[in-house]
């Protein structure tokens, strides 16, 4: 592969995680005012409106005749649960933290591959594995102090997205924006029975918060739109390590807007995630 779009690949990346970075901070900022279903309903739309001229130019009925519409729905459904659960814990949590939790998703992965996909986990990625759990048990830090609600969400949310995951990897004859799509129609869906029925569920935002959460969602479909095209302009071995650029972003951001301070444990716990991350990226692929 030619070395050039090997550096674009990974240039792509790096904007991807700082798209979605900026994504984290509008959450965080938002959910200070509105619900945690408000602001995905909102960013949904946007979301959609942005989309929807992709489909309409390629072929619209691939939205219809999706495979596996089973799968679909479930990965749609899981990738709503996790959405909303990030919104909900970056409201009580620092921005890292949250992060932290969540890049340990590729570690469940790597430990659900055998059961769910049949795939060899060798040696070295059990290691990674353990790794990866053991900081994970380093942030969190259990104790009856520290398993608060917003944690336990947090880690939920994180394993939601590791689910969500294995099923994109299950439906990789999908095209992306298909996809995409069907994850914005259930983030939709699953949130608009708490804008609805729940008290709080819907804040009528004014002209400025309007335009916020618009953009939430503008710039979650750009974040997802340029991690999609990183893969397709370099080896994942490659463009995953970086990935974990977000961590970086979610350190500073927090300081600079939300005066979040990293707690040493946090900070621990999130160097051993990130080294799991890496030696699971960098392992060779295992014949199933």
């Amino acid at each position: 592969m030619p070395a050039g779009r090997v550096g674009a690949g990974i240039l792509v990346m790096l904007a991807g995680m700082l798209m979605f970075s900026l994504n984290d901070v509008l959450g965080k900022w938002l959910m200070s005012s509105y619900s945690a279903a408000q602001v995905m309903l909102v960013r949904s739309l946007s979301a959609l409106v942005v989309l929807l001229p992709f489909l309409l130019a390629s072929n619209p009925a691939q939205v219809i005749r999706v495979e596996r519409p089973g799968l679909q729905a479930l990965r749609s459904g899981l990738l709503a649960v996790e959405g909303i659960g990030f919104y909900f814990a970056v409201k009580y949590l620092p921005l890292a933290d949250v992060v932290t939790y969540w890049l340990a998703a590729p570690v469940y992965v790597a430990a659900l591959s055998p059961l769910l996909l049949g795939e060899r986990v060798g040696g070295r990625a059990w290691i990674a594995v353990l790794i990866g759990f053991a900081g994970v048990l380093v942030a969190l830090q259990p104790s009856a102090e520290s398993l608060t609600p917003e944690a336990l969400i947090a880690l939920a949310g994180s394993a939601a997205y590791a689910l969500a995951m294995i099923l994109g990897r299950k439906l990789r004859g999908t095209p992306d924006r298909v996809l995409v799509f069907w994850q914005i129609i259930g983030a939709a869906l699953v949130s608009l029975p708490g804008v609805l029925f729940l008290e709080g569920g819907w804040t009528p935002p004014g002209a400025r918060d309007l335009a916020f959460l618009a953009t939430l969602g503008i710039v979650a479909m750009l974040a997802h739109m340029l991690v999609n095209r990183s893969f397709k302009l370099a080896p994942a071995a490659v463009v995953m390590p970086f990935m974990y650029s977000m961590l970086v972003w979610a350190v500073i951001f927090g300081a600079m807007v939300f005066d979040d301070q990293p707690q040493p444990a946090m900070l621990a716990g999130a160097v051993l995630i990130v080294a799991a991350g890496l030696m699971l990226a960098r392992r060779p692929a295992q014949p199933s």
